[in-house]
């Protein structure tokens, strides 16, 4: 499906022009051929200036909603929760009043259609489900804008059209995806607007400072987390979702300037091979009302390019793995009021119309399909029914028995997407993999999304095509670290989960000598470093012990009674708060005599309070920046110092005892002065992080040095137009890898196996060093578990090394060549970065 011949792109750069001259004004925006309620506010009332006049901030976005809210019977406001930063999560539910009225039970029927016993249902009566979301990305804001002015028509335009399609129609529209990032980022558009707009690419205006709006308050890529639903929005949009099964939801993004704009599908290529071939034929057909609506405003725009349908944690691909049809829009941005493009001035008021039009003609195509669409997820549900029930694997296991803590998170994941799941009836071994008792969950296919749950447990290593708009692999049991296996029985399925709560905490019994915990749950280090903060003592143990008829393991944590600064029962008490809010379990013991080192052996080494910086700021990637400060903040309780790359020059390093360096845009991160100065803090006994590529900068600065394995790839009868391809084909962009442990290593503390599932997104790779005690991961001769790597680095990266560690005067420097952090869902390799901030010194 193709719509830009070079007679009509010609034609229509006119139109553009033309069309970017329009003054500012609600009109401007809207159809000229209906009639509005002029008892409805428009936004210029509300919020004191007109749509794209001056970037909406959130809190105006809010306000305007609440008051559509209270002026039209055809429109709800539902606040579904707060953001980190306190904003409220706001859906609005459109519809006619006479629907509001039996909102519910719509609703119980519309979940009917993907439920046993649809077949009866009639779908000629049914209204259609339109979910509708705006600038996931905040710098990204014309959808966001585009939503006050759609709403306002939604709300007062008049008339047997509008109200025939609300008739059969609900509409639920989330006018801000991320408010804290379109927050930030109008603040910067707006008090960078000049009277005189300029439109020079060069002005600050159109360059913000870092971290920039795109991502939310963690500086996570919400646009990735549909699948893994870890933050606060996400949640609330992944239970909206289930709670209404929408037919169609539509995702508007912006992306560069000189584009013009994009509407799916995409790639055809690049679709996932669990997405039916007929989603892709009704999005075609709904992108033919886009292409009539972008026409009509002599909009260029283009189709089947560029972005992809592979990646189910992205907004407009998560829908199609759940009977729906996800859209992605992509309108070219003006990253503030008026930019120079190579299509003309691109004005701000230009970039939302766009928004506008194709949000309405996505209602038009509902409206128009609306049967068509609705058989089609019915009869999507009853063909993945007889799947799950004609396939041979009939459920998945997985567990952990030393963390049930990660065990829960992946069971919480499957329970936010309402897939169902039982207890392990028994104890049992499968394919050599140990599954215990409480500490493990069945999961059957036979239920009512089994492709789903195909997605989240699948390995995948062939794919058609070998370009990634974003990562290959996901496999979410891998990702925490956890044995799963497939079973081709339910025999071992217990009772059915019904009241999911939280693991709980305890302390076994009182002890006057010392308690132990093993350093194998998740929430260890929450723990550890609550014990050292209150100014206890604490030591590790470098190998493993038996006490009282209980095996302790590598890095078990052994906290004494005496010499404390508590008293006996003091600490008593203390330690039960910790055991409870860790969700871990402490164990009292009433003798340091044990069968391996005792209690009171050398080779127990003392835990200090550790003090943690983070670079942040020009040079170092958001993102991997991030992910760490939300780990330190969220999971473990932990202060953590963000260090600005403009300020380091003045601080004081001698606070810090560990500083991390995420991964940053190339070599030259740090001025050389703020090089040096690190470098003499690490001399002086600090220990140096650093991720990823980060590498190349420890090792380019003599922080370290290492071997690199690098490819001798040479294009041979590769022509130009294949160019982009050849080299995309070499990107590594997300795929799933495994390595062999040393368990003795403090690297390695805490876990169980001799291997773990690293996730790769980076082509840097470490030959192994000659001393085969400095490999203490390596990964294996056969590594590639999920996901897409190129034949020449699949060479490479087999027997390499993603971590490596050297001293450097009194200090450490610790590399990691893989992003242990990921996204906040990869909660199998967060206890890496732990033990290199609790036990660095012991490496």
């Amino acid at each position: 499906m193709k719509y830009t011949p070079v007679l009509l792109c010609s034609l229509l750069l006119m139109l553009v022009g033309k069309a970017q001259e329009a003054p500012i004004s609600l009109e401007y925006y809207l159809p000229s051929n209906v009639n509005y309620d002029p008892d409805i506010p428009k936004p210029a009332e509300v919020i004191g200036h007109e749509v794209g006049e001056w970037h909406v901030t959130h809190d105006k976005l809010m306000f305007y909603m609440q008051t559509l809210a209270k002026e039209s019977e055809r429109i709800t406001l539902e606040n579904r929760g707060s953001t980190f930063e306190g904003r409220p999560i706001l859906l609005l539910t459109v519809t006619s009043p006479k629907n509001h009225g039996n909102l519910e039970n719509i609703r119980k029927n519309h979940l009917s259609l993907t439920e046993d016993g649809a077949t009866g249902l009639n779908t000629a009566q049914m209204p259609i489900v339109v979910y509708q979301g705006f600038s996931i990305h905040g710098n990204e804001p014309s959808g966001s804008n585009a939503a006050l002015a759609y709403a306002y028509y939604l709300a007062a335009a008049q008339g047997a059209e509008i109200e025939a399609k609300l008739d059969n129609m609900i509409i639920l529209l989330d006018p801000s995806f991320n408010p804290d990032g379109l927050q930030r980022f109008a603040y910067w558009a707006n008090t960078n607007k000049a009277i005189q707009l300029n439109p020079d690419p060069n002005d600050r205006e159109y360059s913000e400072v870092w971290p920039g709006g795109r991502t939310n308050h963690y500086w996570f890529d919400m646009n990735r987390d549909w699948l893994p639903v870890q933050l606060p929005e996400s949640r609330a949009r992944i239970e909206t979702f289930h709670n209404w099964m929408p037919n169609i939801l539509t995702d508007h993004h912006e992306m560069g300037t000189n584009s013009t704009f994009f509407f799916q599908p995409g790639e055809p290529s690049r679709v996932h091979p669990l997405t039916p071939k007929i989603n892709q034929e009704l999005t075609a057909e709904i992108g033919t009302y886009h292409a009539k609506a972008l026409d009509a405003i002599g909009s260029l725009y283009y189709s089947e390019e560029n972005y992809d349908d592979y990646y189910y944690g992205k907004g407009s691909t998560f829908p199609d793995v759940n009977g729906s049809i996800g859209i992605l829009f992509e309108q070219g941005s003006s990253r503030g009021h008026v930019q120079e493009s190579e299509n003309g001035l691109l004005t701000f008021p230009f970039t939302i119309r766009n928004q506008f039009a194709t949000a309405l003609s996505t209602i038009e195509a509902a409206a128009n399909m609306r049967t068509k669409i609705l058989d089609y997820q019915r009869n999507y549900y009853q063909t993945i029914k007889a799947e799950g029930a004609k396939s041979k694997t009939k459920a998945y296991i997985f567990g952990d028995a030393k963390d049930v803590n990660r065990t829960w998170h992946l069971a919480e994941i499957l329970n936010r997407h309402k897939i169902s799941f039982h207890e392990l009836a028994n104890d049992a071994t499968i394919n050599g993999k140990q599954y215990q008792q409480g500490a493990s969950y069945v999961v059957p296919l036979n239920q009512k999304n089994p492709r789903l749950i195909k997605a989240i447990f699948e390995k995948r290593t062939s794919f058609t095509d070998s370009l990634f708009y974003d990562v290959s692999a996901w496999t979410l049991p891998l990702a925490f670290n956890l044995d799963y296996s497939e079973t081709t029985s339910l025999s071992n399925a217990g009772p059915k989960v019904t009241n999911f709560e939280p693991v709980k905490g305890s302390i076994t019994k009182k002890s006057n000598y010392a308690y132990l915990f093993e350093w194998h749950e998740y929430y260890t280090p929450k723990a550890l470093h609550a014990i050292t903060k209150k100014g206890l003592r604490a030591k590790v143990a470098k190998s493993p012990f038996n006490i009282e008829g209980k095996t302790y393991d590598y890095g078990t944590i052994m906290v004494p009674v005496q010499n404390q600064a508590l008293d006996d029962q003091e600490l008593y008490q203390f330690l039960s708060k910790v055991a409870m809010e860790s969700r871990i379990t402490i164990t009292g013991v009433g003798t340091g005599l044990t069968q391996g080192i005792d209690l009171g052996s050398n080779d127990f080494d003392p835990v200090k309070e550790q003090h943690v910086a983070l670079l942040v700021g020009d040079g170092i990637r958001s993102y991997d920046a991030g992910e760490i400060w939300h780990l330190f903040d969220t999971r473990y309780q932990m202060v953590l110092t963000k260090l600005d790359t403009r300020d380091l020059n003045r601080a004081d390093l001698s606070r810090y005892t560990d500083i991390i360096v995420p991964s940053g845009w190339g070599n030259g991160m740090l001025s050389a002065a703020n090089t040096d100065k690190i470098k003499t803090w690490v001399k002086n006994g600090g220990t140096v992080i650093g991720y990823r590529n980060a590498a190349n900068w420890l090792q380019k600065n003599e922080f370290t040095n290492f071997e690199l394995k690098k490819d001798t790839l040479i294009a041979k009868n590769i022509s130009f137009g294949q160019k982009r391809a050849f080299l995309g084909a070499q990107v590594t962009g997300g795929a799933i890898f495994e390595a062999t442990i040393d368990r003795s290593h403090p690297i390695n503390f805490g876990y169980a196996g001799n291997k773990i599932s690293l996730f790769r997104n980076t082509n840097i790779y470490i030959k192994p060093d000659k001393d085969s005690y400095n490999n203490p991961i390596q990964y294996t001769s056969n590594p590639l578990q999920s996901g897409y790597i190129s034949e020449e680095n699949s060479e490479l990266i087999k027997n390499s090394v993603p971590f490596k560690t050297n001293r450097l005067g009194r200090g450490r420097v610790i590399i990691f060549t893989d992003n242990t952090n990921f996204r906040a869902f990869w909660y199998g390799t967060n206890k890496l970065l732990m033990n290199a901030i609790f036990f660095g010194d012991m490496m």
